[in-house]
């Protein structure tokens, strides 16, 4: 008994050090949003450089999703985490000393394969040093820590950046990655599959190219719009890559070859649906994730710091949510608890397309904090789910497949529920007594048409460019209500009551032995 409670202990001390590098690698995302106009000045870099800080990043971390999952599967988990960690100190040193903007791109190209090892080997670590009993609530514990950036970022940014260079934004990932290698090396057991997987190189390329396509179609959609040729080219290059992709995993499975993802693990539909329902949870928060911060700033004229203080409520939402989850999961069914968290979701989603300028701060937070318990508890459970029917042999894959669906929610979300907060908001400006010029860049976004309006010295101006970004935003919020909804209706036809007791079964005794090696 006392060793399965140091067992016990030492895997709860190992999900903290995954943690801190989930952390590390959320926080950097939410810092560069903070730092870019310190970055334009400091690198002289273009309006296009500063795209491609981010898209660059989100491109190379979506292709490597599926591979980084092959290698851990392959060479070892603890090996291939230890690396991606090391990797992620390199690119954010390399970030900090980088001369230029396309050093600065290949930097942030380097920690987007080291975020991808990171994110996707932390997820595959919770099947292993975790028994299924366990799993849940550590798997509550990781979706906290992947929203905590939200408001952490900006305010440590922010900080940051007021009082020190800006390249200690990035360096400050560098202490944090050795503290995540000390705690991977010492706490977490070495795992790999019982047969070592084989390199489907046609199924690897596929997979890295149709993602990679899909990635940027649907940034370039939402910066340019559905209507560019461009964006819907790259679009449908990568569904058909991915199709494609599908059909030869197929294949390969039928002839017994080695196969990147076993197609097998789609039949479970707690697999299936967990993973889809996790992307849909994310697809549904975008329109939070997008459109609050730009409110609290150019509406409501609050700093990236005060933004930071205003996301509070949605991450302690998600706390309260993501954390009792598997308590939650076990009284009624994975079914109603992910139905249940999407319903309070929909509802706190739909509340705040009620917002305006003038709603209060506490309608605000309270909204907020119900969308955010509604995402803790349908993200954490719908993840759980998933990962109750993967055993070790194939757990970085299948964490890979998860994770690659649940980061596409990101700039999917971003690229339809922007064109559409985007279209109201350029519908319910009337700017026919501007000059040509000045309507065009009042029309580009609400900053710029907040800084129209000042330098006109036009309250009326300013009153309604405020007014159409709250409109357009209030659409954006009930469409990710929309999208909420019909994650509730998913989660009810296809989820199933309870996971498979069968998979626990099987995994039960390759898990004890897990947790206690070291």
């Amino acid at each position: 008994m006392a060793g399965e409670a140091r067992s016990a202990a030492k895997a709860w001390w190992a999900l903290a050090g995954l943690t801190l590098a989930v952390l590390a690698v959320s926080l950097d995302g939410t810092v560069l949003s903070v730092a870019l106009p310190t970055l334009a000045r400091g690198l002289h870099a273009s309006e296009s450089d500063l795209e491609w800080f981010q898209s660059g990043y989100l491109l190379v971390l979506a292709a490597a999703m599926l591979p980084v999952g092959l290698l851990g599967d392959r060479l070892g988990r603890r090996r291939v985490l230890v690396a991606a960690l090391v990797l992620f100190g390199i690119g954010s040193i390399a970030c900090a000393e980088a001369p230029s903007p396309g050093a600065f791109i290949a930097a942030r190209a380097v920690l987007g394969i080291a975020g991808a090892g990171i994110i996707v080997m932390a997820l595959s670590v919770l099947t292993v040093v975790f028994t299924a009993e366990q799993r849940p609530k550590a798997v509550g514990v990781w979706a906290a820590a992947n929203f905590l950036a939200l408001p952490i970022g900006p305010l440590f940014g922010g900080w940051l950046l007021t009082h020190f260079w800006w390249g200690w934004a990035f360096l400050v990932n560098v202490p944090v990655t050795l503290v995540g290698v000390a705690a991977v090396a010492t706490l977490i057991p070495e795992s790999r599959a019982a047969e070592r997987p084989g390199l489907d190189v046609v199924g690897t390329v596929l997979s890295a190219a149709g993602l990679l396509a899909v990635t940027y179609g649907l940034v370039r959609a939402g910066e340019d719009g559905w209507g560019d040729a461009g964006s819907l080219g790259w679009l449908l290059a990568g569904v058909l890559t991915v199709m494609l992709f599908v059909a030869w995993e197929r294949r390969v499975g039928r002839e017994g070859g080695h196969a990147l993802v076993d197609v097998a693990l789609f039949r479970a539909a707690s697999f299936t649906w967990g993973v889809l329902l996790a992307g849909v949870g994310a697809l549904a928060m975008v329109g939070v994730l997008f459109t609050m911060p730009q409110f609290f700033q150019a509406v409501l004229g609050t700093s990236p710091m005060g933004s930071g203080l205003r996301l509070i409520p949605l991450v302690v939402g998600l706390l309260v949510g993501a954390v009792p989850a598997d308590k939650i999961a076990a009284r009624l069914g994975v079914k109603a608890a992910v139905a249940a968290g999407f319903v309070m979701l929909a509802a706190g989603l739909a509340l705040g397309a009620l917002t305006s300028r003038g709603s209060s701060a506490g309608f605000v937070a309270a909204w907020m904090a119900l969308a955010g318990a509604g995402m803790g508890l349908s993200l954490s459970t719908a993840t759980s789910t998933a990962l109750s029917e993967v055993g070790d042999d194939g757990s970085g894959v299948a964490a890979g497949v998860l994770q690659a669906l649940q980061k596409l929610g990101g700039p999917f979300g971003a690229a339809i529920l922007g064109s559409l907060a985007s279209s109201a908001y350029r519908a319910r400006l009337h700017l026919g007594d501007l000059p040509a010029g000045a309507a065009a860049q009042a029309r580009a976004s609400v900053f710029d048409g907040v800084g129209v309006a000042r330098r006109a010295g036009s309250p009326r101006l300013l009153s309604m460019v405020e007014s159409a970004f709250t409109h357009g935003m209030d659409y954006a919020l009930r469409a990710s209500a929309g999208i909420a909804v019909l994650g509730v209706v998913l989660a009810i036809v296809f989820l199933p009551k309870r996971t498979a007791s069968a998979t626990t079964k099987r995994n039960a005794g390759k898990e004890r032995h897990h947790v206690g090696l070291g």
